[in-house]
């Protein structure tokens, strides 16, 4: 929430002043009568927003850059967990095949013990 604000503040830091079209004359100025120091003082404030982006597009660059990271990250690990989740099914397949009652038995009770096992370690 509070980097909302941030960014409003900086945005109005940014834009304050500047209409379509340009700087705004004061009202006791005609367009024609901004004399240099006016300009130099609009000059110096461009200079400062321009600056501000620079900053803010180099803050978005660094963010943009973290989330590819994380999520190359996380698209290796899917990959691995696909690869360990083939395995599995991949043994299933062979214990369902041979249809082994014992064997079945054995898998099911084995499953059921090691569910019953992580259930009680992290309750």
């Amino acid at each position: 929430m509070n980097s909302r604000r941030d960014i409003r503040n900086n945005r109005a830091a940014l834009f304050d002043g500047i209409e379509e079209g340009g700087i705004r004359a004061s009202p006791s100025y005609s367009s024609h009568e901004i004399d240099e120091q006016d300009n130099e003082r609009a000059l110096e404030g461009l200079q400062d927003r321009v600056i501000l982006l620079k900053r803010l597009s180099g803050d978005i660059n660094e963010e943009v850059d973290n989330h590819n990271l994380m999520l190359d990250r996380m698209g290796n690990d899917m990959d691995s967990s696909r690869g360990v989740l083939s395995g599995t099914m991949d043994r299933f397949k062979m214990v369902f095949e041979t249809k082994s009652s014992r064997r079945m038995f054995t898998l099911v009770a084995s499953f059921l013990v090691l569910f019953l096992i992580v259930y009680y370690l992290t309750r």
